[in-house]
């Protein structure tokens, strides 16, 4: 029988495995897993187990600590000037909208499998291996790119703390194409300080980010206050310069909605909480508030400030990179002392950012390396610390690298494209999990409701940003809108739910995450060409990584009888079993 290491031993065994891919393909990646299979077997090809240190109030903590830092510290004063203006505050309200709904998938999921994968393994179970992968290269993406990007915000604002310019702290290399040639070497030196700490233990990282959460909630507010005391809110509708557009919203409600779609940025973190459901002591009770509840707050937080930075200045003057700290330098009344506080708050929500998505990026990477997509070398935890260290030292080596040049812009879509799509599969993925039970029901009437759904929200997103203005485009909208409300009802009506979640799950379905898929789609349409050409050429090299490496590793394990399930039925040692609609052990409680 063969050896997992078959189709790599030799590069002859290499080649006959290529020459099989066709077959391969086919074979593996529509196979699913099941959740008993992600709880169990592929759990304990880690070693050692994660341990179960956390509570509800860790995980609100660790939401909001990995959420507050990334969005208003970096993204406000770009999607405001470029697209929102003034409206910025609704932008992030939209965007918290959006993920709330997708916060409620991810919940379902989590509280029913409690593991470090997130998204990787809810898919996994679900559209099967090929769609996770996928989904997990956008998810790594997603994370990595993020990271730099806000990496590359914290040299920012330490420049405002202390009095430097970003100029003295980045220096440029000629030859590399604009976008690349910014070398900031103060981004890799904070990546690669916090992934020695992430290695250590997820308890020692969260006192660690307790602490600079401590100084930064005072921090937070004292932006908001100063907002609310030092700013005008004629600054709401009058810009800066006369000549520019007015009101508050200048750009119109496209721009809105363009900001939306970047500070959507400004999200990432929650999902990184669901990563953390291995360590957590009592899944059902703790994960839907610790989810839920720091994105609710979050949002809150967000708009607030957004608010506070509105009235602080107009949209026209904010700086791109450090608006809240670049609204009070230069000033000669007194207040220029503000610019070095906010500078400093500032600098400690980015770390706070940064160490949680940090701890989330190397749990994907894990529970990936168990699945045998990637090499088995990235799931080792440690058994000292209890920590994915190998998959914590290789990504914050990676990310450090990608901060080193690459421009925050380029960086800010780049993680848009990646966070919303990965949504918009999980959203579908909960709709079909609740619908769909293999071997016992259809699976063809959900997946012609959730093309349709996914259709219609195309065509609504293509005409609202491409159709001229007038009462045939208004026309055409609405007769989307009633279109996708009625295959929703129908839907609703006719197509029974065939599981019903044991601990909790998404309220009001199938429209919460409907209308979860129609907002990511709508966010989507709403970034700009070169953002979708390099999340073209991203998803191709995961392709080929997929078809060249993934596969033959996944069907050699198979092989080898670690496991395998295809449509309900798992190949083990060579023989076929069938399995039983779920594979659920009756006996687990969550």
């Amino acid at each position: 029988m063969d050896t997992h290491s078959s189709s790599f031993s030799t590069f002859q065994s290499y080649l006959r495995a290529l020459s099989q891919t066709p077959a391969r393909l086919a074979h593996r990646a529509p196979s699913v897993s099941s959740s008993y299979e992600e709880l169990s077997r592929v759990k304990a090809r880690s070693g050692s187990d994660m341990q179960r240190s956390l509570c509800w109030f860790d995980l609100v903590g660790l939401g909001i600590r990995g959420m507050v830092g990334a969005g208003v510290f970096v993204t406000t004063g770009r999607a405001s000037r470029l697209y929102s203006g003034p409206a910025i505050v609704i932008s992030y309200a939209i965007a918290g909208l959006c993920a709330l709904l997708s916060a409620f998938c991810y919940t379902e999921f989590a509280v029913h499998m409690p593991v470090a994968g997130g998204a990787f393994s809810y898919l996994r179970i679900t559209f099967g291996e090929f769609a996770a992968f996928f989904a997990r290269a956008n998810l790594i993406m997603e994370y990595v790119m993020s990271k730099a990007a806000v990496a590359r915000g914290f040299t920012s604002y330490l420049g405002s703390a202390i009095g430097m310019s970003t100029a003295n702290w980045r220096f440029t290399v000629e030859g590399l194409p604009k976008g690349f040639n910014e070398i900031d070497l103060v981004a890799v030196a904070v990546l690669l300080i916090l992934s020695i700490v992430i290695c250590y233990s997820t308890r020692e990282s969260s006192v660690v980010n307790m602490i600079l959460t401590a100084l930064h909630n005072l921090f937070l507010a004292f932006v908001i206050l100063m907002g609310f005391w030092r700013g005008d809110w004629n600054n709401f509708t009058r810009p800066g310069n006369p000549h520019n557009p007015s009101g508050f919203f200048p750009f119109g409600p496209s721009g809105v909605f363009n900001g939306a779609a970047m500070v959507y940025l400004s999200y990432i973190g929650y999902d990184a909480v669901s990563t953390m459901a291995e360590e957590v002591r009592d899944p059902a009770k703790d994960i839907p508030i610790g989810v839920s509840g720091s994105v609710i707050v979050v949002t809150i937080l967000y708009c607030l400030m957004a608010t506070s930075m509105s009235m602080l200045l107009p949209y026209d003057m904010m700086d791109v990179e450090a608006p809240f700290s670049a609204t009070f330098s230069g000033r000669s009344d007194g207040w220029e002392w503000v610019s070095r506080v906010i500078g400093v708050g500032a600098s400690f929500g980015i770390l706070t950012s940064l160490l949680v998505a940090m701890l989330g990026q190397a749990r994907y990477m894990c529970v990936i390396g168990r699945s045998n997509v990637v090499p088995a070398w990235f799931a080792r935890v440690h058994s000292k610390t209890s920590m994915p260290v190998n998959a914590s030292a290789f990504l914050g080596i990676f990310t450090a690298t990608i901060s080193l040049f690459t421009d925050l812009n380029i960086l800010l879509n780049l993680v848009s494209i990646g966070t919303l799509f990965v949504f918009y599969m999980v959203a579908n993925a909960v709709i079909y999990r609740r619908y769909v039970v293999v071997g016992t029901t259809k699976p063809w009437p959900t997946l012609s409701f959730l093309s349709l759904l996914s259709l219609t929200s195309i065509v609504f997103t293509l005409l609202w940003h491409f159709a001229p203005p007038g009462k045939p485009k208004a026309f055409v909208l609405g007769a989307c809108v009633v279109i996708a409300i009625s295959i929703l009802q129908i839907f609703h009506r006719m197509v029974p739910q065939a599981r019903k979640p044991e601990f909790w799950g998404v309220p009001f379905m199938p429209w919460l995450p409907s209308i979860s898929i129609f907002l990511n789609i709508f966010l989507l349409g709403s970034m700009d060409g070169p953002s979708y050409v390099r999340f073209g050429f991203f998803s191709a090299l995961a392709v080929l990584v997929y078809i060249l490496y993934s596969v033959h590793a996944s069907f050699d394990a198979e092989i080898e009888g670690s496991f395998g399930q295809k449509n309900g039925e798992i190949i083990k040692d060579g023989e076929i079993i069938k399995e039983s609609a779920e594979s659920e052990d009756p006996s687990r409680t969550v």
